[in-house]
């Protein structure tokens, strides 16, 4: 559905954008959810072209109530990722002549994923309140080589290797007001708060002949220490329109200010190059909509599936020699009921792209494809006869 979720309070699945939702569900039940996702993505700047495929966990989250009208939750899903891998050949015919064929590669590795916490409580039947605690971890790797086919010449290898570690947290809210007719509207906000990096960055770089590799530079930094990195805060809003079970439809808005975040001052997380990498301030607009044609549909099976489509645009956290990089997509999606209750199998699809030809940058144009399995089960219950 776009990436929507803050306004979302559905019971049949757990929504992780907005902490707050968790507390509307079933009594006594138990619910988890896992998901994995496969991303293509095509590069493209001027006539160079080049592809990479990428292959990650999409979430693992597990929920499960904890007094009366309260719930919490606890999972893990990726943050950030980097996944690219460009390769060109030395066309000149006098370096060539003297070097023999050099081939030049660059790729990068790794995800930041976040583990998290959280619970809410609802209020009058209407007001949930949510908080959870969040913790980041992971690696990021960006490598570039300089490869010499003629074994004389000795080759070049030289990256960064990321290690990130942070904490920090994250408040939601919504409020759900009944139309009439069975029609609701829910009105949902989140903010998470910005928080300092802890880890390291290493710089190195080797020289690499076929009998040995001798290391020219070997430098690590102390995050926290040599450096103010931080990740930084974001409020989002978000309403959305409900009709019982049979549809629904959303939209957010999500800000976010990485202008004083360190990324676009310190070396390993900006561009490397003649070009100027600058921290900005990050907007995305989300909306979705899910149709369910008749839940309860005994007869025909494609009846009780839930349909999803959406679209978002998104302005990055970065500009590239002063212009912006935003991204635009479109998503599909479908949860088809497995068993009983509220178990389910969902495929989703995103297209996109990121960036434009434009001013020399690089676009990007992905397909993403996911797949979860949503769990649910009654554990929570006395045995009454034996």
């Amino acid at each position: 559905m776009g990436g929507v979720g803050i306004a979302s309070n559905s019971r049949r699945f757990i929504n992780i954008m907005n902490p707050a939702s968790v507390s509307n569900r079933d009594s006594c039940s138990f619910m988890a959810d896992f998901g994995l996702q496969q991303k293509n993505t095509i590069f493209r700047q001027n006539d160079l072209r080049s592809g990479n495929n990428t292959f990650n966990m999409y979430d693992f989250v597990m929920s499960f109530p904890i007094y009366k009208s309260s719930a919490m939750m606890v999972g893990i899903t990726p943050f950030s990722d980097v996944g690219y891998n460009i390769k060109l050949k030395q066309t000149d015919p006098d370096i060539i002549g003297n070097t023999g064929n050099i081939t030049y590669n660059t790729y990068g590795e790794g995800s930041v994923y976040q583990l998290f916490v959280g619970g809410a409580a609802t209020f009058w039947k209407r007001l949930s309140v949510g908080a959870e605690a969040i913790y980041y971890f992971g690696t990021l790797d960006k490598v570039y080589n300089h490869d010499f086919s003629n074994t004389s010449y000795a080759s070049l290898n030289s990256g960064y290797n990321l290690l990130v570690r942070g904490f920090t947290g994250k408040f939601g809210l919504q409020y759900q007001q009944p139309l009439g007719n069975d029609l609701f509207m829910v009105l949902g906000a989140t903010y998470r708060m910005n928080t300092n990096l802890k880890g390291s960055t290493t710089y190195y770089e080797n020289k690499n002949t076929a009998e040995i590799v001798d290391t020219l530079v070997y430098n690590e930094m102390v995050n926290g220490r040599d450096n103010r990195l931080k990740i930084a805060g974001e409020i989002g809003v978000g309403v959305s329109v409900r009709k019982g079970e049979d549809w629904s439809a959303e939209f957010n808005y999500l800000r976010s200010d990485w202008r004083n975040s360190g990324m676009d001052k310190y070396e390993g997380y900006g561009v490397e190059g003649s070009s100027v990498f600058s921290a900005s301030v990050s907007q995305s607009f989300r909306a979705g909509f899910e149709f369910v044609p008749n839940r309860n549909d005994i007869r025909y099976y494609l009846r009780r599936c839930a349909y999803r489509v959406g679209a978002y645009y998104e302005q990055s956290y970065y500009k590239l020699d002063g212009n912006t990089v935003n991204s635009m997509g479109l998503t599909f999606g479908v949860t088809l009921p497995v068993f009983r209750m509220y178990n389910g199998l969902t495929l989703g699809v995103d297209v996109g792209q990121r960036g434009s030809l434009k001013t020399n940058m690089v676009r990007e144009r992905y397909v993403s494809f996911v797949i979860g399995f949503n769990i649910f089960d009654i554990w929570f219950q006395r045995i009454r006869y034996q």
